[in-house]
C-alpha cells in the first residue's frame, strides 16, 4: 500500500492493521518515506490516537527496524528509563547498583534538551568516556562489568530517531502512544528481560500534571508487557531538584559522592534505592522486598556498587583511577560562588523547571540539539524543601565560567524559591504501577 494511502487511513480514524504499520516503518528506516510523511502520519495519529494493539505494533516495527540485541548472561537483563527531570542523576548509579546485585544493565540513554538534563552530558565530563562505542566494546564491558551506560547507536530503532527529530518541529511530541513507542522502540531494541520506569510528575516534569503521569505509565507498562517485556513503573515527584546538584560533571561528582556513601541526599537515595528494590523483585534476584533492600544497602556499604562504576568508566575509555579523584578527570567553572537568601524561614516550594533553565544560561544545557555544552557548569548544595534558610545561609552554589554568567544567574534564583512557614513535605514517591 501507498504510505499515503496508510496515511489517509489514520487520518480517516481508521485502525491501521499490522502491515499497515510494518510497511510504513520499514519505509521510514530505508528512507522511503519523506519528513512530509512522517509529520502527516504522527499528525494523525496525535489527533486520533492508537490502541494499544496499535501502539504494541508500532513499538515492536520501530524497534525491529535495527539490531535488536542478544544477550547470552547468567542473569537477568535489566534497565530503566526515566521520563526527564531536574538534578535527576539516578541513573548513574542505578546501573552500578542493579549490577553489583546481580543483574546486568545495558544502559541505552539520551542528551539534554531544554530544562532536563541527560546522562551522556553529565559522563562526557568524564575525560576519555566513550558514550558512543562499538556494539561490540558496549557488549564486552556490560558482559565484564554488569552495566554500560551509553548513547544511543545509528542501530538501534533508528526509524525512532527520524521520527522523533520530525516530531520534535511539527507538534506531535506530546502524544501518549507515540510517546511510549518511542521510548520502548529503544529499550526493547537492547534485548530486556525487564524494565523499570520512572515517570515523573510537577513543575520540573514534562508531564505536570499527576494524571498525565499516570497515564504514561500504565501506556507504557501495558504495551511493554504486550510486546514481551515485564516492566513496572514508579510515579515521583518533580516539584523540587534531585539531590543537590545540576549540572553534568556536578552532578557525576555527587553521584560518586553518592555510591562512596560520603554524602547522600535523601529523595536521591529514596527514589534510587526504590527503582532498585523494584527491579531485584520483578527479576527474582531477591524474594520479597525485605531482601531486595538489604542486598541494596549491602552494595552500597560494601563500596562494591562504587567498584562496578568505577570499571565502567574505564572500561568506556575513562581513567583507571577516576573514584580517587574524579576531579582531576572532569572540568572546574572559572567562578564558584554561593547565593543567599534575602530572608528568613523555610523553604516552601520551587520552580524546577525554571531552575532547570538557568543551566542553559549558564551554556551547561542546550535549547536545540546541536548545540555544545558547557560541563563545568551548574549548581551545587542546592536548598531542598524543608530548609531553613537566612541570609548566612546558601541558597545554592553557582559555578559558572564568568563574572557577568554568574551575576545573571544569581540575580533570579531567589525569585524561583518560595520561603516562608515550614511546610509539609510531601513523599517523592506517589506510586506504583504494573
Amino acid at each position: 500500500m501507498l504510505p499515503q494511502e496508510i496515511i489517509r487511513k489514520k487520518r480517516n480514524k481508521e485502525v491501521l492493521s499490522k502491515d499497515d504499520i510494518d510497511a510504513f516503518i520499514k519505509g521510514v528506516a530505508d528512507e522511503e518515506i519523506s519528513n512530509a510523511q512522517i509529520g502527516a502520519m504522527t499528525m494523525a495519529m496525535f489527533l486520533n490516537g492508537l490502541n494499544k494493539r496499535e501502539t504494541v505494533d508500532l513499538t515492536l516495527a520501530m524497534r525491529d527496524s535495527g539490531n535488536v540485541l542478544k544477550w547470552r548472561l547468567d542473569g537477568p537483563v535489566v534497565d530503566k528509563h526515566s521520563t526527564g527531570g531536574v538534578g535527576d542523576k539516578v541513573s548513574l548509579v542505578l546501573g552500578p547498583m542493579l549490577a553489583a546485585c546481580g543483574a546486568f544493565v545495558p544502559m541505552i540513554s539520551g542528551r539534554g534538551l531544554g530544562h532536563t538534563g541527560g546522562t551522556l552530558d553529565k559522563l562526557d565530563s568524564i575525560q576519555g568516556y566513550q558514550t558512543a562505542p562499538t556494539n561490540a566494546l558496549f557488549q564486552k564491558t556490560v558482559a565484564k562489568v554488569g552495566c554500560a551506560i551509553i548513547g544511543q547507536t545509528g542501530t538501534l530503532a533508528p526509524a525512532d530517531k527520524r521520527i522523533y527529530a520530525v516530531r520534535d518541529v511539527c507538534a506531535t511530541v506530546e502524544s501518549i502512544p507515540l510517546i511510549t513507542a518511542s521510548i520502548l522502540s529503544k529499550k526493547l531494541a537492547s534485548g530486556l528481560d525487564y524494565l523499570v520506569m520512572d515517570v515523573k510528575f510537577g513543575n520540573g516534569a514534562f508531564m505536570e500534571n499527576m494524571d498525565d503521569a499516570r497515564a504514561l505509565a500504565e501506556s507504557i507498562v501495558e504495551v511493554a508487557d504486550g510486546a514481551g517485556t515485564k516492566t513496572t513503573a514508579l510515579l515521583t515527584d518533580m516539584n523540587a531538584v534531585l539531590g543537590s546538584a545540576v549540572g553534568n560533571a556536578v552532578e557525576v561528582l555527587e553521584s560518586v559522592e553518592y555510591l562512596k556513601r560520603e554524602k547522600v541526599n535523601k529523595r536521591l537515595d529514596e527514589v534510587t534505592k526504590a527503582l532498585c528494590v523494584q527491579a531485584l523483585v520483578c527479576t527474582k534476584l531477591a524474594k520479597n522486598r525485605k531482601e531486595a533492600l538489604a542486598k541494596v544497602e549491602k552494595v552500597l556499604s560494601s563500596g562494591e556498587a562504587l567498584e562496578r562504576f568505577e570499571k565502567m568508566v574505564y572500561a568506556l575509555g575513562g581513567p583507571v583511577d577516576f573514584i580517587k579523584n574524579p576531579m582531576a578527570y572532569m572540568p572546574e567553572a572559572c567562578v564558584v560562588k554561593p547565593v543567599f537568601a534575602t530572608q528568613k524561614g523555610y523553604v516552601r516550594s520551587m520552580k524546577t523547571r525554571d531552575i532547570g533553565l538557568l543551566l542553559v544560561e549558564l551554556k551547561g544545557a542546550r535549547t536545540h540539539p546541536h548545540q555544545t555544552v558547557n560541563h563545568a557548569t551548574g549548581l551545587t548544595e542546592f536548598c531542598q524543601i524543608g530548609d531553613m534558610v537566612d541570609e548566612n545561609t546558601p541558597l545554592c552554589f553557582v559555578h559558572a565560567a564568568n563574572e557577568a554568567d554568574f551575576k545573571n544567574v544569581a540575580s533570579k534564583i531567589e525569585s524561583f524559591i518560595e520561603i516562608g512557614e515550614k511546610p509539609d513535605i510531601s513523599p517523592v514517591i506517589q506510586d506504583a504501577i504494573g
